[in-house]
């Protein structure tokens, strides 16, 4: 995803993981949504952050269409599941420095991107009031708002992969039906696109990742922040001592520790994270992520608790290659532009 503006520093850990569970996402490479009929809204069909859905049992809910003909070939699936011996996967502990709110959701959402979509952070996030924004990222309410600077830390455990090669999509056939709603888009016609896109969707889905995450955000001062984010990019992590890396994620620097969430609001996970993450800095006690860094046990332990139960990465491309004509293909993209341009603003 591209950052406008400054763009936040990201730094990463590389664990090696051993995984047990066996369940898979209910989403498929090659299927297409309207991204405008949950704009702002997509945290309510797509499992990214906790919510008060009681219900667990899905990743992805959006309504879906299969637009392409044969696409089974040029689909890629991996699953990383432990079978027989064991298979061993890279999982991934990083942090992130933004200097503002905005670039703290551009972070959290970067693995995601909607093409011709400029902030596809706000696709997931544009209904959020500040309660809300504050319920999710693990924070009081009060430091929604204001001139505050923020580490995003996540650990993410990937279950399922699934990428679509994109090379010549505009040579595979429609479904009857897509075709047809293709043959009469008209350029010049407006309303032409946008039935197409109320019938068949705007976008595809190219490539997805599930599985979990555990997250912490920490809140600081700018001079602060400052100090730390030009500390750690000098040194790097690996320079600096377990102790002096929690003084930084502690209300010693920080104004505010968040919360310990999982992407899939699982009350199990965040509680052995609660018991197992707790550190202790003179004579204060509390559950920071940055325990996790280097302690082996607790990765272990961490290992089999982390499911596939969130979506961590998507990414989706507009339908135009179900425009042939070169004419047609453009007039639908200068129609999606002019929308999504309108839905960004407006939202």
């Amino acid at each position: 995803m591209g950052f406008d503006g400054d763009k936040a520093l990201m730094i990463f850990i590389l664990f090696a993981i051993r995984l047990q569970q066996k369940t898979y996402a209910d989403i498929k490479v090659g299927s297409a949504i309207n991204v405008f009929n949950r704009y702002g809204y997509f945290s309510i069909s797509m499992r990214v952050v906790p919510g008060n859905d009681p219900d667990h049992s899905w990743i992805f809910k959006e309504p879906t269409v299969d637009v392409f003909m044969n696409l089974s070939e040029k689909q890629s699936l991996k699953r990383n599941i432990e079978e027989g011996g064991g298979q061993v996967f890279q999982g991934n502990f990083h942090m992130e420095f933004c200097d503002n709110l905005k670039q703290l959701l551009q972070a959290y959402f970067r693995d995601f991107s909607v093409e011709r979509l400029e902030k596809p952070w706000q696709a997931f996030t544009g209904s959020w009031s500040k309660f809300t924004l504050a319920r999710n990222l693990g924070l009081d309410v009060s430091y929604v708002t204001g001139d505050h600077c923020y580490i995003l830390v996540r650990v993410a455990r990937h279950r399922e992969t699934a990428n679509l090669e994109m090379d010549n999509m505009e040579s595979y056939d429609l479904h009857e039906q897509v075709a047809k709603q293709v043959a009469s888009v008209n350029v010049g016609d407006s309303l032409s696109v946008i039935e197409f896109v109320k019938s068949f969707g705007s976008h595809y889905v190219t490539s997805y990742v599930t599985g979990n995450s555990l997250y912490q955000v920490y809140v600081y001062a700018p001079n602060d922040y400052k100090v730390i984010k030009e500390r750690l990019k000098t040194k790097g992590v690996s320079q600096i001592s377990n102790q002096e890396l929690i003084g930084y994620f502690s209300s010693r620097y920080a104004e505010y520790v968040g919360k310990i969430q999982s992407a899939s609001g699982n009350a199990t996970v965040e509680n052995w994270a609660n018991q197992r993450l707790r550190v202790k800095l003179f004579v204060f006690g509390f559950a920071s992520l940055l325990k996790l860094h280097g302690h082996t046990k607790l990765l272990s332990e961490l290992n089999g608790m982390l499911g596939n139960e969130a979506l961590l990465k998507l990414d989706l491309k507009t339908l135009a290659p179900a425009f042939k004509d070169i004419q047609k293909r453009a007039w639908f993209h200068e129609v999606i532009d002019n929308n999504l341009k309108l839905w960004e603003v407006n939202i």
